[in-house]
């Protein structure tokens, strides 16, 4: 999950970037030439007539908005280019830009080989330098803007197929990891429609906005067809998605810190918390009334405070065992270290950036974060399924003997019945009772006869197969169920139980105690009825084996027609 903190950087991070001026890179010695009433031509400018006019460019009037500006761009000695050397010219979107050589007494027009997106939504413009012109000779820029924005330049040199190169890679890495979120929240969708457990529906819009936040941010997406609507909205186009992935990210950490059950109160608070980031999303149209910095360190306050306030929520769910919370915590470091420091990088420096962080680190910690998230939301699952899980089982058996309770007996029966009926098969069922179960009872205690009766489930567990079920019928009666069984196979495992329930001997109430069981057989085969019937006669028929001396069994004889 993206935690606050995240958001809160780089939503301050897009609220600076639209709303301060940044100087030239220094990466070239620029000077400036004043906006004049009569703008000069290429050629005069080219020609460095006008060179004594220049000034440094962050003393140049009017240089944030750049509505027409000259610029002299005096490249330092470069390294050795191999290729085609190019000037890279990045620029905000809002910028135009000319360049121009002074080769054989006149003004050359550097050509455009193309434009390659880069982060905070600028473009690499990159202009070939002609022929004959040397690589430490200076360059003049003609810039323009249409916008009243203040605009972002820096210039660096290169070669034009590594340039190029480079521009591929850095689309290829944005477009994978793009893909690789929206694939991953299209998964949770799907998934939902099956689980309907709220935390996919979260998972999926949460890293579907990640997904347009860093197309966005990179400036990729500002190229792409689909995404190409937002060109118009600038900043806002990755600030939008950032500041309410924020909000959905509270909303996701109380699900999946289960915060309902365990903290109703801190549940509130979360909630109250994606009210917040919603608000200060929308506080970005702040900007166009001059209120961006007050807004800006109310926000930063809040993102702070909730980022605090998350971990150590998360931190408390993890102690308390709760695994999921655990490995949002993994993925919160991964994904805060990668984050953190490509904010703090934007605000610190102007320059291009570096590529390790911006176009592998921070996509790829939101990728592995991703996953590691979906982890968590799966270890949810494990751990909701295993708790249904017992609680089924608990209301399905006997909480003395741990096998089958009555009803839960009752139901496998019916369901037994139907399926041997449906398949022409047999059943046949083993009515036990305790031989003197009152008597142990009365002579060692209670405790003893619940010992006695936990005693006898082993031994009758060792003859029955696994498709088999025994259930506690009641008091010291007990009911096995012998899937596709008949009177002939039902009966040597009735006698086999006898012969291992009489070897029991219960310990630790005085003397050694002997429990003996008689066992009631009722087949299918030979009755013709199915269900609570054949129980009946099972039930009828453990009583023939009492009354015969018990000990024993006793199979249900057909009943005449």
């Amino acid at each position: 999950m993206r935690a606050p903190l995240a958001a809160g950087l780089l939503i301050w991070l897009g609220i600076l970037s639209s709303g301060q001026s940044f100087a030239a890179d220094t990466a070239l010695r620029i000077r400036a030439l004043a906006p004049a009433d009569v703008p000069p031509t290429p050629q005069a400018v080219a020609s460095g007539s006008l060179d004594e006019q220049l000034q440094p460019f962050s003393k140049a009037p009017g240089h944030a908005n750049w509505r027409d500006y000259w610029l002299k761009l005096i490249p330092h000695e470069p390294e050795s280019i191999d290729g085609t050397p190019v000037l890279i010219m990045n620029v905000t979107r809002g910028l135009q830009a000319q360049l121009f050589a002074y080769r054989d007494s006149e003004a050359v027009p550097l050509i455009l080989a193309g434009s390659l997106p880069a982060f905070l939504g600028a473009r690499d413009m990159v202009f070939i330098v002609p022929e004959g012109v040397p690589p430490t000779q200076p360059l003049y820029a003609h810039l323009t803007s249409g916008s009243g924005e203040p605009q972002y330049l820096s210039v660096s040199q290169g070669a034009l197929q590594g340039t190029l190169a480079l521009g591929a890679e850095r689309t290829r890495m944005i477009a994978l990891t793009f893909g690789a979120l929206m694939a991953v929240s299209l998964a949770a969708l799907l998934i939902w429609f099956v689980l309907k457990d709220p935390l996919f529906i979260l998972y999926a819009t949460m890293f579907s906005l990640q997904a347009l936040y860093v197309a966005y941010l990179s400036g990729q997406g500002f190229d792409w067809p689909w995404l190409s609507f937002a060109i118009p909205l600038d900043s806002f186009a990755w600030n939008v998605p950032v500041g309410l992935s924020g909000a959905v990210a509270c909303l996701f950490t109380r699900e999946i810190a289960d915060l309902k059950h365990f903290s109703p109160r801190v549940y509130s608070i979360f909630g109250w918390l994606a009210v917040a980031f919603v608000i200060i999303t929308a506080a970005n149209v702040a900007k166009f009334i001059g209120l961006l910095s007050v807004v800006n360190i109310i926000g930063n306050l809040m993102f702070v405070v909730a980022a605090v306030f998350t971990v150590i929520v998360c931190v408390l769910a993890w102690r308390r065992g709760n695994r999921a919370a655990g490995w949002f915590l993994i993925a919160w470091a991964l994904l805060e270290g990668f984050t953190i420091a490509a904010a703090l990088r934007f605000l610190m420096t102007s320059s291009a950036g570096s590529d390790s962080l911006d176009y592998y680190g921070l996509p790829l910690s939101m990728v592995a974060a991703s996953i590691l998230i979906a982890l968590g939301v799966a270890d949810r699952l494990r751990a909701q399924r295993a708790a249904l899980s017992e609680a089924e089982r608990r209301a399905q058996t006997d909480p003395l003997t741990g096998v089958l309770n009555r009803r839960s007996l009752i139901e496998r029966l019916e369901a037994a019945c139907a399926r041997a009926k449906a398949r022409a098969l047999p059943i046949a069922l083993l009515f036990i009772d305790l031989d003197h179960f009152k008597q142990i009872n009365d002579t060692f205690g209670h405790q003893a006869g619940d010992a006695c009766l936990r005693a006898i489930i082993e031994p009758i567990h060792a003859e029955l197969r696994q498709s088999d079920v025994i259930g506690r019928y009641g008091g010291e009666e007990f009911v096995v169920i012998l899937s596709s069984a008949d009177a002939a196979a039902a009966t040597p495992i009735a006698q086999r139980i006898v012969e291992r329930v009489a070897d029991v001997r219960v310990t630790g109430f005085g003397e050694p105690i002997s429990v003996t069981c008689s066992i009631g057989i009722a087949a299918s085969d030979t009755l013709g009825i199915w269900g609570e019937p054949l129980l009946a006669q099972a039930d009828a028929a453990v009583y023939v084996a009492k009354r015969s001396g018990r000990n024993q069994i006793h199979l249900a004889p057909p009943v005449p027609a």
